[in-house]
Formats: C-alpha cells, sequence, structure tokens
C-alpha cells in the first residue's frame, strides 16, 4: 500500500524572512538536565515518526521524570553516564540565529555546502547566505506536483533533491547563483535504454508495473560516497546511481516497509534503517561489482528514521520512535555491527541525527536538539539540549566552522516552519581559546 505523505501539501508563495539573535546560558548543574525517559510499549511498524508522535498524547516532563526505572529498550544498556566536567569539557554560551518565513510551512530538510544554507519548505528550496541569513535564491517553487522535498545533497559541483513525486532531480548553481534544473532521475536516455526489454520491469503494486531504475513512492534519504549516490525509499528500495552520467546501477528491493533512512561510510558500506525495525547493511564483496546485504541489525522496537556515523565510520548511531538513540560499533572479528548500549533523554521520537567532529546531534518530536560527546571508554555525555522549535525537528546539519576553533554550528529545521543555527561553543575546561574562539564566532 502506498504510504501517504504526513506533510500536507501546500500552495506556493515567496518568502520573506526575518532573523534575530539570542544568547541561552547552559545549565552547569547536571542535576537540571531530564532525566530518563518512561518505556514505550507500543511495537507498532509505523512509517513515519510524524505519525506515531501525532497519534500518541502529549506526555510532561514532571511525568517522564516520576517514572526514572522505566526506560525505553530496557534489554539495552545506557551509555550516557558521563557529565561534562567529567570530561574536562564546557558548554557555556549558545547562540541562536533564527530564519522566520513569513509564511510558515514545516521544513522539511536542511543541508549545507560551503558558505550556502539549503532549506525545503513543502516543495520550494530555499538558498540563505549562512553569514549574513539572507536569502539567496528560491527555485523549485513553481512545480509544486513534485511534491515535498525529502533530501538534499551534493557530489561533483551538482545539487541532488529527493522528492515525494518518486523522482530525484539535478541542479547546478550559476555565476549569479540561481540554480538551474538539469535533468530528473531517471533521466529519459536510461528509460529508452530499458524500456522495450519485459525484463526491466517490476511489479510494484498489483496490476502495476514499473521499470526496475524508477522509484515507485517518495525519496526519503539519499546519500553520497565517492561518486555514487544512494537513494531510498518508501517504495522498500534501495538504489545506486553514478554521479557522472546520473545512470541507475542497481536496484534492491532491500525492507519489508518503508525505507526513512540511509547512510554511506567511506569505505562504502552503505546503512539503511526502515519502518520494519530493521537496519541493513550493504557492502560490495571482494571483486564484487555490485552490493550485496552483508547484515541485519535488529534491536529497535519501532521504526527506525534515522542513522548517522562517526568520522571513520566504525561507529553506527540510530535513531527511532522508541526515543531512544542506539550505539553500534564494529567488531574486530566480524563486518558487521553490533549495539553497545543506548542513548536516552529525547520525550518522543527520533527523527534525525547527524555526527560532526566527534559531536553527535539529535533531532526529536519533542521539538528540541541535544548534542552527545563521547568519551573515551565509549561511555557518552549529554553536553546540551537546544530548545526553542515549537514543533517537531524534521532535520540537523552540522558544521565545524574553523579546525582550530571549538565553535560547531548547528542548524536545525522544524515542522514550525524555523530555521536555527546554534553556535555551540565546546572547549576544555579552562582552555584559553575558549574565550577568543566565542568573541570570534560572536561578532
Amino acid at each position: 500500500m502506498k504510504v501517504q505523505s504526513w506533510l500536507a501539501t501546500c500552495s506556493t508563495s515567496t518568502l520573506a524572512t526575518s532573523t534575530h539573535d539570542s544568547t541561552i546560558p547552559f545549565p552547569q548543574n547536571p542535576s537540571q538536565l531530564p532525566g530518563h525517559l518512561v518505556s514505550d510499549s507500543s511495537s507498532d511498524n509505523r512509517r513515519s515518526a510524524t505519525s506515531t508522535s501525532a497519534s500518541s498524547s502529549d506526555t510532561s516532563c514532571s511525568s517522564l521524570q516520576s517514572n526514572l526505572s522505566l526506560q525505553t529498550l530496557p534489554s539495552v544498556p545506557s551509555l550516557q553516564k558521563l557529565f561534562p566536567e567529567t570530561l574536562h569539557f564546557s558548554v557555556s554560551h549558545i547562540i541562536v540565529t533564527s530564519i522566520n518565513p513569513r509564511t510558515k510551512h514545516p521544513i522539511t530538510c536542511v543541508a549545507v555546502q560551503g558558505n550556502f544554507l539549503y532549506a525545503a519548505s513543502v516543495n520550494e528550496i530555499n538558498v540563505y547566505d549562512r553569514e549574513t541569513s539572507t536569502l539567496v535564491d528560491v527555485y523549485n517553487s513553481q512545480d509544486s506536483s513534485s511534491g515535498s522535498v525529502k533530501s538534499v545533497t551534493f557530489c561533483n559541483g551538482k545539487i541532488f533533491t529527493g522528492h515525494q513525486d518518486c523522482k530525484i532531480r539535478v541542479w547546478k548553481m550559476t555565476m549569479t547563483k540561481q540554480h538551474k534544473f538539469l535533468t530528473a532521475l531517471p533521466t529519459v536516455n536510461d528509460r529508452l535504454r530499458r524500456f522495450i526489454l519485459p525484463k526491466n520491469y517490476v511489479n510494484v503494486r498489483r496490476h502495476v508495473k514499473r521499470l526496475w531504475i524508477e522509484h515507485a513512492d517518495a525519496i526519503t534519504g539519499l546519500a553520497v560516497n565517492k561518486g555514487l549516490i544512494y537513494s531510498v525509499s518508501w517504495d522498500k528500495t534501495f538504489k545506486i546511481w553514478r554521479a557522472s552520467d546520473v545512470r541507475c546501477l542497481q536496484s534492491i528491493k532491500a525492507h519489508d516497509d518503508a525505507i526513512n533512512a540511509v547512510a554511506a561510510s567511506a569505505d562504502g558500506t552503505v546503512y539503511t534503517g526502515s519502518a520494519d525495525r530493521r537496519i541493513r547493511v550493504w557492502a560490495k564483496p571482494s571483486g564484487e561489482k555490485r552490493y550485496e546485504l552483508v547484515a541485519t541489525l535488529e534491536k529497535h522496537k519501532s521504526a527506525v528514521n534515522a542513522l548517522a556515523l562517526n568520522d571513520d565510520g566504525s561507529v553506527l548511531f540510530s535513531g527511532a520512535c522508541d526515543r531512544s538513540i542506539l550505539v553500534w560499533e564494529r567488531e574486530d572479528s566480524a563486518n558487521y555491527m553490533v549495539v553497545t548500549g543506548a542513548l536516552r533523554g529525547h520525550g518522543k521520537a527520533i527523527l534525525c541525527l547527524i555526527n560532526v567532529s566527534g559531536l553527535l546531534m539529535s533531532g526529536s518530536a519533542d521539538g528540541t536538539v541535544r548534542v552527545w560527546q563521547r568519551g573515551l571508554e565509549g561511555e557518552f555525555c549529554s553536553l546540551a539540549v537546544l530548545e526553542g522549535h515549537q514543533k517537531p525537528v524534521k532535520s540537523l546539519t552540522a558544521v565545524k566552522e574553523d579546525e582550530r576553533s571549538d565553535v560547531v554550528s548547528v542548524i536545525s529545521g522544524s515542522l514550525d516552519g524555523e530555521i536555527r543555527t546554534w553556535k555551540v561553543l565546546v572547549s576544555r575546561a579552562n582552555s584559553s581559546s575558549s574565550t577568543t574562539d566565542f568573541l570570534k564566532w560572536n561578532s
């Protein structure tokens, strides 16, 4: 059955932006941080985290903290055992820049390329100058039939966008900073090459056939690695595209339900997360040209919505409707991941994850963003809870502003229609560079 979008399709309108800055002190007392959460007894195999959060009643913070003995996924040990003082880290200030479109449509995706911030709002893609928060370009605004933009990524100087209408669109920024449409995937040439032979068609539902190079439902995630583009969809398939000639190389029936997330490591291993509660691992065996299933990771009790990898690909993070972030690590004796523990603290479904410079950021249907730091022994600390969004945080991206500084810009897009940039100063205690770094990025 086709998965219905949980974002209403809205009419297109021109957006005006306004910005404001504020400073939020970070609580130094660990006791001020939210406690563990009530266990999630639901094991529904749902296709969207938002449908879960929308159907469940709001749970107050007090009721959560009054059930500290209950946790999500009780069989998985908690890794959140450290506090900032233990790690000798300090997070003393957080600067927030907010971009508020005049007509607030849900923000479904945010991504950064150089000095530009890409933010998708329904079918429109808005491009901002990150330094000034000024609107540079708005494109795809005339094509309301494309539906919501679910993912934005970059490869070989081009911009790839995944849409609800089952297509991947390819764009290029011109010298005038406008975006020019190049093609849609699969391309016309790719279709013509295959449409004659019956063997190139697959059943997508009863009495409906499509070319195997076509997605049959919303494209929910895109990932890029070494000239390859990986796409996943609610149609349960995972496809591999070659960026140079934008041809589809392979299509895999990857899961038993909608696929919500994809992540690719530098060594070519690809991870897909699905509403069937599973994470599947894909790789090319030595000497082979096609991807094959390497392992299936099963521990979540509800739909997997988000995946992220650490810098060297040895640790996988997965977020689901069960409100837990699971941490998976590669075993030396195996080519797959095993779960080592869980990170808890969010009050609703985990919708997005990103790992940058040793920091893990998580966005949730509870409207908050959490910043996590890993210790030397594999234990974690919740460094900060970024509050302010009025609705679920649907997408996250992050940038280390300068390799010599301790400032990380965390950008969140929410269903409340707001985009927030959090400049987080994470530094070792008594570091002489802390004040200098903060003043530099606060100027």
